[in-house]
């Protein structure tokens, strides 16, 4: 038997199927709190011109990046196979969630409710 995983990148702020290589991952910090998000170019674009001026106005700070192995995993979540559980369980349950990128805090502590 034969087995084919399909890898797609999904942009985290409209949905829409990143094509091949052209995707872009940006971690940013706002108020002491890091995310990162999926974008396509043209979202990674319109993210840049958003922040352009907060960032020519700000101060660059360096020496606080945390380790990457940290960012973006779900409180609770700690491997591939968590993650896929909370995916299948909240759809399940009726909630929205996409096949990559990051699990709405919501989501994560209704799953961890229910079990």
């Amino acid at each position: 038997m034969a087995e084919r995983i399909i890898h797609q990148l999904i942009d985290d702020l409209d949905g829409s199927e990143i094509p091949i290589d052209k995707g872009e991952r940006i971690e940013f910090s706002i108020r002491g709190i890091s995310y990162q998000i999926d974008l396509s170019p043209t979202n990674a674009n319109k993210l840049d011109k958003a922040l352009k001026p907060f960032i020519e106005a700000g101060t660059r700070v360096r020496g606080s990046r945390r380790s990457t192995a940290t960012k973006g995993a779900p409180r609770g979540a700690s491997s591939r196979e968590q993650l896929a559980a909370i995916r299948e369980w909240a759809r399940k349950s009726g909630y929205e969630v996409s096949d990559r990128g990051r699990i709405k805090a919501e989501v994560v502590e209704a799953f961890e409710a229910a079990h």
